[in-house]
């Protein structure tokens, strides 16, 4: 019996509590760009991406060497390499255009373009104030009501209703 009344004012006492257990996730993404070795081309040539995604220059096994370099320096994969892996990640606040080169062979056209578009307003979750039910009455009742419950229950289990 006791059991049933401290369960009846858990719900009760519980019943009013809510919260937000949602949050926000950012999901970068990576753009790989390789090496069209045939027609001396990046692949793609043009990515499009958002402030925190990452852009990863990787080819393998090339006849000939090459390198990502961004033509204001914010980015350089290195020297000429027939195996390159190198990853750049575009912080907030690089929103713009990056030009890059493979510097053997930009005179062959072997050029790209990043564009870098701002990433969403940050959320931030600031600290509500509690503010106090108007409706001291609804507990009221409820109180009661799962009080009056009980009370039907023990009555019945001792045979008196």
């Amino acid at each position: 019996m006791r059991a049933i009344i401290a369960l009846c004012l858990i719900v009760v006492l519980t019943g009013g509590l809510q919260g937000d257990l949602a949050s926000q996730t950012e999901n970068p993404q990576t753009v790989v760009i390789s090496v069209d070795s045939t027609n001396l081309r990046f692949s793609p040539s043009s990515a499009t991406i958002t402030e925190g995604d990452t852009v990863r220059f990787f080819w393998s096994g090339q006849a000939l060497p090459h390198n990502a370099v961004e033509s204001n320096g914010v980015f350089d994969s290195g020297e000429p390499a027939r195996e390159v892996d190198y990853s750049f990640t575009f912080e907030r606040g690089m929103a713009g255009t990056y030009e890059f080169v493979c510097e053997p062979h930009a005179s062959a056209g072997m050029v790209g373009q990043i564009t870098v578009e701002p990433a969403p307003a940050l959320v931030v979750d600031e600290p509500q104030e509690v503010e106090e039910e108007n409706t001291p009455a609804l507990s009221l009742f409820s109180t009661v009501g799962v009080l009056t419950m009980a009370w039907v229950a023990t009555s019945r289990r001792h045979g008196n209703g």
